[in-house]
């Protein structure tokens, strides 16, 4: 019953102070409000009828790069684009498409960017075995399907979408990033043969507890912020980590990451953590952002990280060792740690 609790204050928190997706590929361009647009559909769907193929006319049909961002395109085998052929990157950021389809000829294409559309499905892609970089995010996607012959993909961004299951990724065994943010992501499986995965990005999904990384030794940037996740648990496997993101999760304490001794950048913000502790082993430790907990003395964070000696930055800001110690807080960090180059927002003066 107690967890329970935890788990609905940690939902409570994220709510009222909601971090950036994650610390991965962030938007270019805010995306569209799909709720408010829908009111738009009909003016969108008029303008539409004139978009045919003579739409692209002015285009070089051997174009190797075209973007189409933001131009109400909703119909793909309307405008014709299959007749680029030669195409390697393709853009059609927020328009109002609905499904994918008439892009089943452009074999030579490299990356495609659907980012902020009204996609529902992963379909009619199977042609496009070059593909390196496949974007949709912020669409309506349930489910990951239809990927498996995309053999040569190195990077996949299906941020907030509506997906629940890590699924048919197996074949994927080049990827080096998978972007899964702000989705509904209740379980980390499915990942085992994703031996090349170099950033793993989870935030804002419904995990609860840490795991599945067995086979990714690989893996270097370990994204999990916005949360159920209250132990850090079962990363040994993950011998290569530098950077882990867990802020915004009910972890009450610093364990779990003996194996993890390439660590440089540690963030465990907006947790429920009284010590810092179990850090002395990360001799390659850089920067380690523990604002908003309950760390409460300063004799612990210099006994913390005393063996530390490459820490450059630390956030405290938001616990009581902070609060409590308002005028003295940054001298005295400063002092016993003078290898800092930044304490929270704020860089040191170099003399």
């Amino acid at each position: 019953m107690e967890s329970e609790t935890t788990n609905n204050q940690i939902e409570q928190n994220v709510e009222k102070k909601e971090p950036a997706l994650d610390k991965g590929k962030q938007p270019e361009e805010q995306p569209q409000d799909n709720d408010s647009s829908e009111s738009n559909n009909e003016e969108i769907s008029e303008n539409n009828k004139e978009l045919g193929s003579e739409f692209l006319i002015d285009v070089d049909p051997k174009s190797e790069d075209l973007d189409l961002t933001h131009t109400q395109i909703s119909d793909l085998e309307k405008i014709n684009i299959n007749r680029f052929t030669l195409l390697k990157t393709l853009s059609l950021r927020q328009n109002v498409i609905t499904k994918i389809s008439g892009i089943d000829k452009l074999v030579n294409l490299e990356e495609l960017d659907l980012y902020d559309n009204r996609i529902k499905h992963i379909e009619n892609l199977d042609t496009l075995t070059n593909l390196t970089s496949l974007d949709l995010s912020f669409n309506k996607i349930r489910h990951i399907e239809n990927v498996s012959a995309l053999t040569k993909l190195k990077n996949i961004y299906f941020i907030q979408n509506k997906i629940s299951v890590l699924e048919n990724l197996d074949n994927l065994t080049e990827l080096t990033n998978l972007e899964l943010g702000g989705n509904h992501i209740r379980v980390i499986g499915g990942l085992e043969k994703l031996v090349n995965l170099e950033q793993l990005w989870l935030g804002k999904n419904k995990i609860k507890q840490l795991g599945g990384f067995d086979t990714l030794a690989n893996l270097t940037i370990l994204s999990i912020q916005s949360n159920r996740i209250v132990k850090l648990e079962n990363l040994g496997g993950l011998v290569n980590l530098e950077e882990l993101y867990i802020s915004y999760n009910g972890i009450q304490k610093i364990e779990g990451l003996e194996n993890n001794k390439k660590l440089r950048v540690l963030d465990i913000s907006n947790n429920r953590i009284e010590k810092v502790e179990n850090l002395s082993h990360l001799t390659e430790l850089e920067e380690l952002w523990a604002s908003y907990n309950q760390i409460d003395s300063f004799e612990n964070i210099i006994e913390g990280l005393s063996n530390n000696k490459k820490i450059g930055t630390v956030y405290f800001e938001g616990n009581p060792v902070q609060k409590n110690n308002a005028q003295s807080y940054r001298l005295k960090l400063k002092l016993a740690f003078p290898s800092l180059i930044q304490i929270n927002t704020t860089y040191i003066k170099q003399s």
